[in-house]
């Protein structure tokens, strides 16, 4: 087998099932990316799931989920992308999250796999994608990832801005994703992270206290995990792969989409359109949840459970 260099694993945040391992793993382009495994804990094993995140998440906030999961008879391997996490980041001072283009975290995505051949994850294979990572999985997924079945949570297959805001941030960050002030911080963002100066009260990501304070107290005691805005050229980048995402079709692969009916991050107009349109796709959406449905109340992350077992179950019937 070949080598494995083993990564840092905050478990004194992650709260995540024991036998918990990081890895630190090379995109093709040289970029140094870390994935975390967990694996499965309870008697019979039903597969694995790629845990993709979002934007400025990393791989200790789904140990809480890795520990459900494993129970349930799952291998866990998340990944933190490009510029997040502990994973290189453009930004010298580590703040911005950025990419010149979305067909990069492409790359994070095959040395992902490669990574999953290297532990001989168990098989069948599942995609779990949220926000962002629900965007670069949908690209995975048109271009072949090999999995039996994907949910997504909150996918960023639009990004919500005022209607008046939208032609100025594609003019904007069309202007300078190819001049030296695409490192620019995006306008109306800040370069702490969120959870630092968001109370508790109408906050965008979760209605469930115990899940928000897990969440600031891993932004609190490893500030370095953390990301604040985006940059200009990853907005721009952005609005280009989900607008190329939206005009495909959608590809042929059993899918359940959850969505907050709170959403006030990423579009619900793109995710409930495209949703209508994936034949063998089913949205649920979720009575007054926020953005992070997997970081919801025990009972909205139950559905999500609920709905990888029937996927697990529909491979097993005779064809």
């Amino acid at each position: 087998m070949l080598h494995m260099q083993k990564a840092p694993l905050f478990e004194d945040i992650a709260k995540g099932p024991e036998r918990g391992q990081a890895y630190w793993l090379t995109a093709s382009d040289g970029v140094r990316i870390r994935v975390g495994h967990w694996p499965a804990t309870g008697t019979e094993n039903k597969g694995s799931i790629l845990l993709f995140p979002g934007r400025t998440e990393y791989v200790e906030k789904y140990g809480l989920i890795a520990s459900e999961l494993t129970v349930q008879g799952y291998d866990v391997l998340a990944i933190d992308w490009r510029g997040q996490g502990l994973a290189d980041r453009s930004d010298p001072e580590r703040d911005l999250g950025h990419v010149g283009t979305f067909s990069e975290y492409q790359m994070d995505v095959q040395a992902m796999l490669g990574q999953a051949e290297l532990l001989e994850l168990p098989r069948p294979w599942y995609l779990i994608g949220h926000s962002m990572g629900g965007c670069i999985g949908l690209r995975a997924l048109q271009e072949g990832l090999p999995v039996d079945g994907a949910i997504f949570s909150a996918p960023m297959w639009g990004i919500v801005m005022s209607a008046a805001m939208r032609p100025v941030a594609w003019g904007l960050s069309w202007a300078l994703h190819k001049s030296r002030f695409k490192m620019m911080l995006t306008p109306g963002t800040t370069r702490e992270t969120y959870l630092s100066l968001a109370p508790f009260e109408d906050n965008l990501l979760t209605t469930d206290l115990e899940m928000f304070d897990y969440m600031r107290d891993q932004a609190s005691v490893h500030p370095e995990l953390t990301l604040g805005g985006p940059t200009t050229g990853w907005l721009y980048a952005a609005l280009i792969e989900t607008r190329a995402l939206m005009a495909l079709p959608p590809p042929p692969v059993k899918t359940v989409t959850f969505l907050g009916t709170q959403e006030r991050i990423v579009m619900s107009e793109p995710i409930i359109a495209y949703m209508e349109n994936w034949e063998q796709g089913h949205l649920v959406m979720v009575d007054g949840a926020e953005h992070e449905i997997m970081m919801e109340a025990a009972p909205i992350r139950q559905q999500v459970y609920d709905a990888l077992a029937q996927l697990s179950e529909k491979q097993e019937e005779p064809a």
